[in-house]
């Protein structure tokens, strides 16, 4: 028998223990939030209601630029983009609600005097009313998604693999929310409706392979309580649950660990020389992605051969003689 690079089943607690030490600290941050914010995680404009400013400018300039002079006037985390209207080249900038024309005239001002001289095509307001409906509509697509999953799982595999799928992408979603929890106490990080798209994304991603893991387990699941010779202590032994887990992780190891590599590395590439306004998206699913991927690899066979374990005890002491 080939001796597993990871030993999962033996050394599950300290995956389990890694998991919380992650996941605690991000649930008090989400605590926090609550009270702080009144929200899971600080609000952006979507949630919040807030100011859209589309200006065309007399000479080319960078986001960045923009993004200095609105935090100079008290506006971080102001979401900036560049459009196309009219076939002119147009920064469209939202930030939080401008009440006072005060307020407005300092950004104009400042904007003038380090970036130049600029056209304004449209000033509008975004009312809050979106934030109710945009979090409805992402629940209920969370919602849909986990039913789908238990019940497509249920089908093609056993009731007991949905469970710790769904377990392993309640991880991955705990860990991302907590993250960003931290990071808007910390640092003011806002999330919007893009936050929903990359959860959604990282479910997809996470469960795709969770399944491919589960399928080599239900593979060789027939090989349990087969006899093999220990290649350390030349005993022969049955094979239990947990071995035949063990070689079907190490059998999709290298498949996981070089799909996940390619994936991250185009995240990173696009985190540090992508657009600002993308920061946020492409870390959230980078924080994901790696999430996924060490669920699926410890945390949902853990789990699968731990549940195992647990109804064969509870069944052997049905059995056990009084």
């Amino acid at each position: 028998m080939k001796k597993d690079l990871v030993d999962v089943v033996k050394y599950r607690k300290i995956w389990f223990g890694i998991s919380l030490a992650i996941t605690v600290p991000g649930l008090i941050a989400v605590i926090m939030c609550m009270i702080q914010f009144h929200s899971p995680l600080k609000p952006g404009i979507d949630f919040t209601g807030g100011s859209i400013m589309q200006y065309q400018f007399e000479k080319p300039v960078s986001l960045e630029a923009v993004h200095k002079v609105l935090a100079e006037c008290g506006f971080e985390g102001s979401q900036v983009q560049q459009a196309m209207v009219g076939g002119q080249e147009v920064i469209v900038m939202r930030t939080k609600s401008i009440d006072q024309e005060t307020q407005k005239a300092k950004v104009d001002s400042k904007l003038v005097e380090q970036l130049g001289p600029f056209k304004p095509i449209s000033v509008d307001k975004v009312t809050a009313t979106i934030g109710p409906e945009l979090l409805m509509n992402g629940l209920l697509a969370l919602f849909v998604t986990f039913a789908g999953m238990v019940g497509y799982i249920s089908y093609r595999f056993k009731f007991d693999y949905a469970l710790c799928a769904i377990a392993a992408l309640f991880h991955d979603v705990l860990v991302l929310v907590g993250i960003f929890a931290i990071l808007g106490l910390t640092v003011g990080t806002e999330v919007d409706s893009l936050f929903i798209s990359a959860v959604l994304t990282v479910i997809g991603f996470s469960v795709h392979d969770t399944i491919v893991v589960f399928d080599r387990i239900r593979e060789n699941a027939k090989y349990v309580g087969s006899k093999v010779i220990n290649p350390d202590t030349k005993e022969e032994y049955k094979r239990t649950f947990g071995d035949i887990t063990n070689d079907s992780v190490n059998q999709t190891l290298t498949r996981s660990i070089y799909t996940s590599l390619t994936v991250i590395i185009t995240l990173l590439s696009l985190y540090l020389f992508g657009g600002v306004t993308t920061k946020d998206f492409v870390l959230a699913m980078l924080i994901g992605i790696i999430s996924g991927t060490y669920s699926s690899i410890f945390n949902a066979s853990c789990l699968l051969v731990w549940w195992r374990e647990f109804k064969g005890d509870k069944r052997n002491k049905k059995l056990k003689p009084a």
